[in-house]
């Protein structure tokens, strides 16, 4: 498509890019939508994957497919390297593109506080990568649990830890009760999965902190009894593969998911602006960065203040409100039309904490339990985008709301190192490993595997290499 018009450039394909694409439909711009992946995710739903719940492709949509009947818009494919407001180019790998207006809305990722090396043993939940991966290794402890004969082993790899009580920790920590306690009930031989121990970790002194404190006790009542074990005022000091140190109290776990915190973009500090304490830029009231009133800043990368001075929430709702506003600044600014500050409109807060239980908060209105589950899941699938998706979840959702059956429990890639290890150990348990090494892994499961078994991949010892070891059975 040949550049005719004012150009402008999106960066980021979640709720305020999209939301911005589509509201300049009819204005007489060029725009051009980067992302580094293929499709837009629902990710107030992502913790649906990571459980087993939802496939997928039942909460995203390829971007293309959202926007192909936009005549006005193309889609880009490709990884932003930097911006330079001062040309007005994105930088790519391997080109440029100028721009006439931007709106960056590249999201936000994980902080792990700079502990980094953290998010190897305990992936945090951004992505359908993440979704997938997260349910990989669930469904895998119980795998390992099932062929292992040590005891403390066997408790290590049905303790889940999740790190942080926000929506996203306490959405998880419901949902893997309910796996524990339903799902996986009749599946497996040696081990009782409702004996899996999960653990919600929380810093401050109660849960869902952006929640009024009577709908957080709410919560954390409907986690107790859920079986969930809340710690308050709990901070992890440590996390490794083998579990979670709470100060000198180490607590086995070989499944550690993180959710307590996120950190803006790296994109953000290549603007060469002011940021705030979480590294997001200060933006003017009509959404602009100071000094280059050509760049919008949206979503969880903008730091906006409200008129009462509290921060824009970073939100679903929240970012589709400012993609639509800065598309309508962009039109007034070619009609020269002043611009206008933006005000948020809170559409409330909403947690799910299990089967028909959550918590949601509409200003005046705060609801608890199942009437606010199923405020929940109005709201939730009435901004999903595309029928085919409301269509498919709601089916997927009414199937286990009746039966408690989770239809997306798929392991997927190469089978793991720490089930050769429990076969391994199952099959001569005096060939435990010892010391740990790698050396000493290939030479104890190469001894212990059976023949029949052939050939599996073993992981490095540590768990946070990605190092993956051939071993064949004797």
């Amino acid at each position: 498509m040949a550049r005719k018009q004012h150009h402008v450039v999106i960066i980021g394909g979640g709720f305020g890019g999209l939301y911005a694409a589509k509201a300049l439909r009819k204005v007489d711009v060029d725009v051009t939508l980067i992302d580094r992946r293929n499709h837009h995710v629902f990710q107030p739903l992502l913790y649906q994957v990571a459980t087993a719940a939802l496939n997928p492709s039942e909460i995203a949509t390829p971007i293309r497919t959202i926007l192909r009947s936009q005549a006005n818009a193309r889609v880009v494919l490709a990884n932003v390297l930097g911006v330079d407001p001062r040309t007005k180019r994105v930088q790519l790998q391997g080109r440029d593109i100028p721009y006439d207006t931007l709106i960056l809305a590249a999201g936000a990722t994980h902080s792990y506080f700079g502990r980094d090396e953290w998010a190897t043993v305990a992936p945090g939940l951004k992505s359908i990568e993440d979704a997938v991966e997260i349910r990989r290794r669930v469904l895998l402890a119980y795998e390992a649990a099932e062929l292992e004969e040590d005891p403390a082993q066997r408790k290590a790899w049905l303790t889940f830890v999740i790190v942080g009580a926000g929506p996203t920790g306490v959405e998880l920590a419901g949902a893997l009760r309910e796996i524990a306690t339903h799902a996986l009930e009749d599946d497996f031989r040696s081990i009782d999965p409702a004996e899996a121990r999960v653990l919600l970790l929380e810093g401050t002194d109660r849960v869902l902190m952006s929640y009024t404190p009577d709908l957080s006790a709410e919560a954390e009542r409907a986690l107790t009894g859920l079986g969930v074990e809340v710690r308050k005022s709990a901070r992890a000091t440590n996390i490794d593969a083998k579990g979670v140190y709470i100060g000198k109290e180490h607590i086995p776990a070989r499944t550690v998911l993180w959710a307590a915190g996120v950190a803006a973009s790296p994109l953000a500090k290549t603007l060469g602006v002011p940021l705030d304490r979480a590294g997001r830029v200060i933006v003017d009231q009509d959404l602009t960065v100071p000094g280059y009133p050509d760049v919008f800043v949206i979503g969880d990368l903008a730091a906006c203040n409200q008129p009462d001075g509290k921060l824009v929430p970073g939100v679903a709702s929240a970012a589709v409100q400012e993609g639509r506003h800065a598309a309508e600044n962009i039109r007034r600014k070619l009609e020269n039309e002043p611009l206008l500050p933006f005000r948020y409109d809170d559409k409330g807060s909403l947690a799910t904490i299990g089967r028909a239980a959550a918590v949601a908060d509409f200003g005046t209105i705060k609801l608890h339990g199942f009437v606010a589950w199923l405020a929940w899941l109005f709201v939730h699938v009435f901004l999903l985008i595309g029928f085919r998706n409301r269509f498919f979840v709601i089916a997927q959702w009414a199937w286990s709301y009746v039966t408690y059956e989770r239809g997306a429990r798929l392991i997927t890639g190469e089978t793991p190192g720490f089930v050769a290890l429990a076969m391994a150990a199952q099959h001569s348990p005096e060939q435990l490993i010892t010391d740990g090494s790698p050396e000493a892994m290939n030479a104890a499961a190469a001894t212990a595997l059976p023949a029949n078994v052939g050939s599996a991949q073993l992981v490095s010892p540590s768990g946070a290499t990605g190092e993956t070891l051939p071993i064949q059975g004797k």
